[in-house]
């Protein structure tokens, strides 16, 4: 795994992408490294998932396109995640039909690695690496065991605008749905680690985001959405989504 770009390695490096600030972070990184990001590839989990991002995935249609990258989109066959209550049973089953579209995406082009957005999470990182050896690819990892209020900083000082998603932790209520994560969000959410351990970027699944623009984006994304709110969970359901303008 590394987090430094191998500039000397031929082919091309696939983004794991679901459209959220860790996946935008590690392909913005990627580029800025002179990596050459040539696909993007979203799996669309069927429900509840260990290994990725969940909601409004079909959004990462439009980030490809704002950032200027092909997207490769990976259905998984209706995988059951009430299949199974082995949660590492369930991610190696989850892995996949990510596994098979790089290895049909390797005949079509040289792959030389792919770019993932974990932070600390050992589950997802140890899968992608065991993967990656398993194809001969390297594993670009530019936030893995960094300081996550540095990295947050890092994000919005670059210029990433970051929407909240969903919510699903004690001291998050409604009110974060849709809520831009800024410097505001970014020093409650600390205040809220300290009380009751909730994750700076949301690692442990306390809240998903998605990037609605930032340096590698031609033209920001713009959201219309309702929200759900279940008592102690909730999350955001996007009715339209567009291509703004500059």
């Amino acid at each position: 795994m590394s987090d430094e770009a191998e500039t000397t390695e031929a082919g091309a490096y696939v983004g794991l992408f679901s459209g959220g600030k860790d996946s935008s972070w590690a392909v913005y990184r990627a580029l800025a490294d002179g990596l050459p990001v040539e696909r993007l590839l979203t799996v669309h989990p069927a429900g509840d998932s260990y290994m990725y991002h969940v909601p409004e995935t079909r959004l990462a249609r439009l980030a490809a396109e704002s950032i200027g990258i092909p997207l490769v989109e990976v259905e998984p066959d209706d995988f059951d995640a009430g299949a199974t209550t082995d949660s590492g049973e369930q991610g190696d089953s989850e892995l996949e039909p990510m596994e098979a579209a790089l290895t049909k995406l390797a005949d079509e082009i040289p792959l030389a690695g792919v770019t993932a957005g974990a932070v600390e999470s050992e589950f997802q990182t140890s899968r992608i690496e065991a993967m990656c050896e398993r194809l001969g690819i390297d594993l670009y990892a530019p936030l893995w065991q960094e300081d996550p209020r540095e990295l947050a900083d890092s994000m919005l000082e670059a210029g990433f605008e970051i929407t909240i998603l969903q919510v699903a932790a004690a001291g998050l209520d409604e009110s974060w749905l849709g809520r831009t994560l800024d410097r505001e969000a970014i020093a409650e959410l600390e205040t809220l680690n300290d009380e009751y351990g909730v994750h700076i970027l949301g690692e442990g699944g306390e809240f998903e985001t998605f990037v609605t623009d930032g340096p590698h984006m031609s033209r920001p994304i713009e959201l219309e959405y309702d929200t759900e709110w279940e008592g102690t969970r909730g999350r955001i359901r996007v009715t339209d989504a567009r291509l703004g303008e500059r």
